[in-house]
């Protein structure tokens, strides 16, 4: 049984914000967050770092503004994740605003795996023939890859913001915030964030070459905000507000037809968009066409110009999540009953592989079981070549990429190719080498992990004051942007049942009581019965119904109330 914990909010800080303003509960909500002021909220373009503390950055804008002059050729190699699609649609809308000669080539990651490698470079050199060749949240780990385009005379630029290896490509520039000597205070930009930072300086560079009139950037913040929120990067400060303004612009109908076509297919409404809804609503739809096919068609969906074309691939795109999740509830089942089978209880990792499993869906396999069993898990898949490709997801304690490194130093040749974050990594390797791979792996956790670590802790932000949990705060705490590292606020506190009914087959609808006041409440992907008394973790959200607005409670988790 987990442990539930309020987040310390410091008292000073909490009447700080409290005095500047803030209503009483963000104000501890704030500060537990370690906001220091309310400036600190402030979403103003003004507040984002300054473009000119990232290493290359104003190297890498005047190459490409030096290529656009030459009237060069011009190609964005992307990545099939939600983050990369975004950062090619950024590139090629702002890049063809300014008149270059620009193309797109999104590698499918069922004939090519992850990132520029030597097959690609030559398949990007035979069918566009690029005179310089531009990577998108993908290449700082691509050595061969980018020593194939040299050799092909195909100049390459790296924007991409993964923590590099020990070796960089031999670019002709590299961006990325965290390669070593950045002063770039944001480590946590996506992908798609640096790619905005780099046709920003492009656009003060060709300013200062041609005078004024180049387009207003700010109107791709809807795609920055989307492909960071679906990175799950840290919404640190610099992330907040790109999220923030890009959001500003979805609300207010300014965004591009791909993607006001995803929010109408996904049924939900633009003009009250929130993270949630980019999270759970738009980019699982187009992470679909990475996981299934091909992310050249969410990247098509992006940068047209068509609404009618917009919604058909839209639909596509759609159709294509239903088919994922249906993918993924059968492997979920098999992969629940592998781990029971295991008694993981006593293991701190968990590798899980059945040679049935599709390998776009793994990453989301693996996050759900993580987040069941609270261990560092890797799922595995087959790829039609003899190699297994794995996707990570780690817990708090465990940055996922340094386990896998200090696995590569120990056990050299074991893994093929890794990569990735803190929090979630990819990597590839021989099938005849999975068992090694999980001693290994175990072996890696259980020298960077405590038993203590293993403990699943569910943090809230204490219990609410009967007046404070309202369909007010509901609304307040709906239009701020949450995400990793800056987590949505969640409560708890203890609640009479006072009735419960299935709905959806496999969802409870509840009205509870807590305090003498009664509230609506649903619990998702449960339909076991409740005891009279509970103990809630749970969050505040706006129901809609009909036009009408009304406060409804999110069941997280729940025990049975102490006697």
């Amino acid at each position: 049984m987990p442990a539930i914990v309020a987040r310390h909010a410091p008292p000073a800080l909490t009447e700080r914000l409290a005095r500047e303003g803030l209503h009483p509960v963000l104000a501890r909500i704030y500060a537990a967050r370690g906001v220091a002021s309310a400036r600190e909220l402030s979403s103003d373009l003004g507040e984002l770092a300054p473009p000119g503390t990232m290493l290359n950055l104003t190297r890498m804008a005047g190459l490409l503004a030096d290529a656009i002059s030459a009237g060069q050729r011009l190609l964005i190699v992307g990545d099939y994740d939600a983050d990369g699609a975004t950062a090619c649609a950024v590139g090629v809308r702002a890049l063809r605003s300014f008149g270059a000669r620009v193309d797109y080539l999104v590698p499918n990651r069922f004939e090519y795996g992850y990132g520029l490698t030597p097959e690609i470079a030559r398949l990007a050199h035979e069918r566009f023939q690029p005179g310089l060749l531009v990577t998108v949240d993908n290449g700082i780990s691509s050595i061969e890859g980018v020593a194939e385009c040299n050799r092909l005379g195909m100049n390459v630029l790296i924007t991409d913001h993964h923590l590099p290896g020990p070796q960089l490509p031999a670019a002709a520039c590299i961006i990325n915030p965290n390669q070593g000597g950045c002063a770039f205070p944001s480590k946590h930009l996506a992908g798609v964030g640096v790619m905005f930072y780099l046709m920003v300086a492009l656009r003060a560079e060709l300013r200062a070459r041609h005078g004024s009139g180049h387009p207003n950037l700010a109107e791709l913040l809807p795609l920055v905000a989307l492909g960071t929120v679906a990175d799950v990067v840290p919404l640190d400060r610099n992330n907040r507000v790109l999220v923030e303004q890009g959001l500003q612009r979805i609300r207010a109908g300014r965004i591009q037809p791909g993607l006001d076509a995803l929010f109408r297919v996904a049924s939900r409404d633009a003009r009250r968009a929130g993270t949630r809804d980019l999270a759970f609503a738009v980019a699982p739809r187009l992470n679909a066409a990475g996981r299934l096919t091909d992310m050249a068609l969410g990247v098509e969906c992006l940068i047209t110009e068509d609404p009618a074309r917009a919604l058909q691939i839209a639909g596509e795109l759609d159709r294509l999540n239903h088919e994922r999740r249906a993918i993924e509830l059968g492997m979920q089942d098999e992969a629940l009953a592998a781990v029971e089978a295991m008694e993981y209880s006593e293991s701190y990792t968990l590798s899980l592989f059945n040679p049935a499993w599709h390998q776009g869906v793994i990453g989301i396999l693996a996050g759900r079981m993580k987040d069941r069993f609270h261990r560092p898990t890797i799922a595995f898949a087959r790829t039609g070549t003899g190699e297994l490709r794995g996707s990570g997801r780690s817990i708090e304690a465990l940055h996922l990429r340094d386990a896998l490194e200090r696995i590569a130093v120990r056990c050299p040749g074991l893994i093929d190719r890794f990569g990735g974050h803190a929090a979630a990594a990819g990597l590839t390797l021989r099938e005849a080498e999975l068992t090694r791979f999980r001693d290994a792996f175990e072996e890696a956790a259980r020298a960077l992990l405590t038993p203590a670590d293993l403990e699943r802790v569910i943090e809230t932000d204490g219990e609410l004051a009967g007046a404070d949990c309202s369909l007010e705060l509901a609304q307040l705490l709906k239009d701020i942007p949450w995400g990793q590292g800056f987590p949505r606020p969640s409560f708890h506190g203890p609640f009479d049942v006072l009735s419960q009914r299935i709905v959806g087959e496999r969802h409870l609808r509840l009205r509870l009581s807590a305090s003498g006041r009664a509230v609506d409440a649903m619990l998702f992907g449960s339909t076991a019965r409740l005891p009279g008394c509970i103990v809630a973790v749970y969050r505040l959200e706006v129901s809609e119904y009909q036009g009408l607005r009304s406060l409804q409670l999110t069941l997280d988790h729940w025990d049975a109330a102490s006697a």
